[in-house]
């Protein structure tokens, strides 16, 4: 099997973006080619989500075909139509009289300052079309194209975000993999800390301004109510049950403390779904474990990638 370091590498899981370049939006979809058990857990103060209750601990519904994460805040919540359409099509979801009912669990960012159009259901259809199971296109791709990051003194002062990816198999036959989209009100930094993206001091300038520094010295920053979010999915091949995958989730959600600063902040939507979609045995603490590192892997892969379009700076954009 070829290895992509991507969360494709887990057996039975599909990625397709719609990328809009022109008017810098996009959406991504996970795609579960037999179905997957899911729990979530939401670290953030501003989530926007539909159909997350299906990822609750109580929920009625076993399991779910796909996940949706789009840019239009909101608004892109209506994207999720278009994957709904997709999976009736292929007859997959829960079967009722006649009809396939679909589980979709869909995530938003706040991408409004770059882009000029909102993702729509024909695009999440098109998304699904040209999902597969190969390498995944990251940084300024899909649900990140108009992701921005380091949001203390509004995204004009920020860098560009992204969507990245990660994969690990830490024992024969067991695959772990990660999805990030990173649209953080926070800085992104390395594993010793160093700043990779984040609040810069001017509109044109190249020092960052440490926001953790400055929040824990009493600054208080811009308020960013509902613009910034890292949306996670874990997939592993791994059998879970539905209270075992919301405690991956949860456990994953430290990668995203891992690779931001600040991180689950009251202006921040974050929340990580972890997808079961196999039968391997795994230690739970382990894989919760490896989770969170990979998903700080991959928001560090998506801000690695991402292109700025001329508007405003990315990492490779202040390299050298």
């Amino acid at each position: 099997m070829d290895w992509h370091n991507a969360i494709t590498d887990v057996p039975g899981i599909k990625v397709g973006h719609f990328t809009d370049r022109e008017n810098r939006t996009g959406l991504t979809v996970i795609l579960t080619e037999s179905g997957a058990v899911a729990g979530a857990d939401l670290g953030g103060g501003a989530t926007g989500t539909r159909q997350f209750d299906s990822v609750s601990g109580f929920h009625l519904v076993t399991e779910i075909q796909a996940v949706l994460l789009t840019g239009g805040s909101a608004f892109g919540l209506d994207a999720a139509g278009g994957v709904m359409r997709f999976l009736e099509e292929k007859g997959q979801g829960l079967l009722l009289y006649q009809t396939y009912i679909p589980t979709v669990p869909t995530a938003v960012i706040f991408d409004l300052f770059l882009s000029l159009r909102r993702p729509d259901a024909d695009m999440a259809h098109r998304a699904c079309q040209a999902a597969t199971s190969g390498p995944v296109e990251e940084g300024s791709a899909g649900a990140g194209t108009g992701a921005v990051v380091g949001k203390i003194f509004g995204a004009p002062f920020g860098m560009k975000g992204g969507i990245g990816t990660a994969s690990f198999s830490p024992a024969s036959g067991l695959v772990i993999g990660a999805l990030a989209v990173v649209n953080a009100y926070g800085d992104v930094v390395e594993t010793d800390g160093k700043i990779l993206a984040g609040a810069r001091n001017t509109r044109e300038g190249k020092e960052f301004v440490r926001m953790g520094h400055r929040l824990m010295h009493g600054e208080k920053g811009k308020e960013a109510t509902g613009e910034c979010t890292t949306l996670g999915v874990i997939a592993t091949n791994a059998r879970l049950d539905r209270m075992q995958a919301i405690k991956v989730a949860q456990m994953a959600q430290d990668g995203i403390s891992r690779a931001i600063s600040p991180a689950h902040t009251l202006y921040d939507g974050d929340l990580v779904i972890c997808l079961s979609a196999g039968a391997e045995s795994a230690d739970l603490n382990a894989l919760g474990h490896t989770a969170s590192v990979l998903l700080a892997d991959a928001i560090r892969r998506g801000i690695k990638a991402a292109d700025g379009f001329g508007i405003i700076p990315a990492w490779r954009d202040l390299q050298g």
